[in-house]
């Protein structure tokens, strides 16, 4: 099945000369989402994983079922504010700003292999902190792990771990 047949694009969203690529129609699609899941494991299984870890909040989508596939427990990278007792906070600059992630402090315990998955990566700044923070508290970042990946915007070389995604766009 190909994938990209159900992901719709929408030009000039957020704003003009953006191209945004919608994943709400692949995952109205039952049969495209469910062999998307299924690509998601093949590619993580030989990472080796012991949890998966999602980023707010499109990532959830990703990581939460694949976890629920694999047998692995979830965990979750949320924007400031969003999560409750102790949390390590990482800042991070952004190409229009700056943005801020966190993690509940006791949510991975030190050596821990994890995959951390999103929805899309594009310029690689937010995966790039989600890998920071999850090595702040001690996690082993095994790969990163997309369904979609902007590949002419080059984001993978921000990243220091392995990088898969199911569907790549090159323009």
């Amino acid at each position: 099945m190909n994938i990209k047949d159900h992901i719709r694009s929408i030009p000039d969203f957020p704003k003009p000369g953006i191209m945004f690529y919608d994943i709400s129609t692949l995952l109205a699609h039952a049969e495209a989402w469910r062999d998307t899941v299924r690509q998601l494991k093949e590619a993580v299984e030989p990472h080796k994983p012991a949890l998966l870890v999602g980023i707010e909040s499109r990532g959830f989508l990703a990581a939460a079922p694949l976890a629920l596939a694999m047998g692995l427990g979830f965990v979750m990278i949320r924007k400031r504010g969003k999560l409750p007792g102790d949390i390590i906070t990482h800042n991070y600059d952004l190409e229009y700003g700056t943005d801020t992630i966190e993690i509940q402090a006791d949510a991975i315990k030190p050596g821990t292999r994890v995959v951390v998955l999103d929805d899309l990566l594009a310029t690689g700044g937010t995966m790039a902190a989600a890998i920071s923070l999850l090595r702040r508290v001690g996690a082993d970042v095994a790969a990163a792990q997309f369904i979609i990946e902007l590949g002419f915007l080059n984001g993978a070389a921000k990243l220091d771990v392995p990088v898969q995604s199911v569907v790549r766009y090159e323009s």
